[in-house]
């Protein structure tokens, strides 16, 4: 961050950005929170006065995408160089809209981080239990530490955080219909997105539907998987992968009763898979890199859950949750690697619930789900 007069942290709302920065940051930093409505209106009225009163100091607005006004006088006084000696934190929930603020008035003065949900290597110390209940308490802090009572928390979370800024960014007017588009949203979790589908079956337009899986990107809901193909050109049309970030949210909307279900029943290969995909997306956003994270079909139905482009080479991972991995489930390994060849792609891994790594196939083994985070990191 050395050379930036400004640091934005965004990420999902409960991730624990103020919470960090202000562990971070410690007593010395000014904190100045724009959920408080008195606080947002002295923002639009008086924003010289309001960041005047911190000279010198480091400063912390947090979520400030409800007061995009106040950006151009930070950036007056990003320009005014050293002599000021105040360091702007912001913080934001609201990933396009505030992007779109941020980079009309803070562009070549801000340096952008994310924060997202703990990730595994997090967790590692804080006794995260076993898989299933881990990922029945998903990984956003309150639910995942039991600083609250999972089902009410999770509730708590998708009425007053999803739901809400929904409305403010596309202002749904039928909120039921929403809610029936986020529950087929759920039910396709580790699917490619159907559109026309879930238009048809919550009786909304394909562009309403367009527009509302974009925001649920855009508010760190869902994480979008493009497909992966040579040519660039077709990995933005082709239809992505669509994951919930975080399995406790995914597991509530798609009527999980208890931890065991997550494991047992129709949707465990899929709970699985998203977090091992989200666990990838993870590694490299905690260390500030952009993830190019895909995955591939082939036109005779073989697939590979996820490509991570890292170090100049492809990285393929196929995810299954079982403990005696067979051949078979190498086989969409070893057909992409023999499409792309051995100069492009590294040898594959099978992540699965196996003891110890092993040999699989030829270029490919089976690696324990709790080491993938690690490998990961280290690619």
């Amino acid at each position: 961050m050395a050379g930036f007069p400004a640091v934005l942290v965004t990420g999902p709302r409960q991730s624990g950005k103020s919470t960090f920065l202000k562990e971070e940051l410690g007593e010395a930093c000014a904190y100045v929170t724009f959920d408080d409505p008195l606080v947002r209106e002295r923002a639009r009225t008086d924003p010289k006065g309001l960041l005047d009163q911190f000279p010198g100091t480091v400063v912390v607005l947090d979520e400030v995408q409800y007061v995009p006004e106040i950006l151009p006088h930070v950036k007056m006084r990003a320009d005014a160089g050293p002599s000021r000696a105040t360091r702007w934190v912001m913080t934001g929930s609201q990933r396009f809209e505030l992007m779109r603020h941020v980079t009309e008035s803070l562009a070549g003065r801000v340096c952008i981080l994310e924060l997202l949900p703990f990730s595994l290597r997090e967790l590692a110390g804080a006794g995260a239990g076993s898989l299933a209940d881990m990922l029945w308490r998903g990984f956003y802090p309150p639910a995942a530490l039991a600083l609250a009572e999972r089902d009410l928390w999770v509730r708590s979370y998708v009425q007053s955080y999803i739901e809400r800024d929904v409305r403010a960014l596309q202002q749904v007017r039928d909120l039921r219909l929403f809610e029936t588009f986020l529950g087929l949203i759920a039910a396709s979790h580790a699917q490619t997105v159907n559109l026309a589908s879930v238009s048809r079956d919550a009786g909304v337009s394909q562009p309403a539907c367009r527009q509302w899986l974009s925001v649920l990107e855009a508010s760190y809901v869902v994480a979008l998987l493009p497909p992966y193909h040579r040519n660039l050109g077709k990995r933005l049309v082709k239809s992505p992968k669509v994951y919930l970030l975080d399995t406790a949210i995914a597991g509530y909307l798609t009527r999980q009763p208890s931890p065991a279900s997550m494991l047992a029943g129709s949707m465990a290969g899929a709970f699985f898979e998203g977090f091992v995909v989200c666990e990838a997306l993870k590694a490299f956003t905690n260390r500030g890199r952009r993830p190019e994270v895909y995955f591939w079909r082939s036109h005779d139905g073989l697939e590979v859950d996820l490509l991570i482009e890292a170090g100049g080479k492809v990285h393929p991972v196929e995810i299954k949750l079982t403990a005696t991995p067979m051949p078979r489930h190498a086989e969409g390994l070893t057909k992409f690697r023999a499409l792309l060849g051995p100069g492009a792609c590294a040898p594959g891994v099978v992540v699965c619930s196996v003891e110890h790594p092993a040999p699989l196939a030829d270029n490919v083994s089976a690696m324990p789900w709790q080491h993938f985070p690690d490998w990961v990191a280290s690619l």
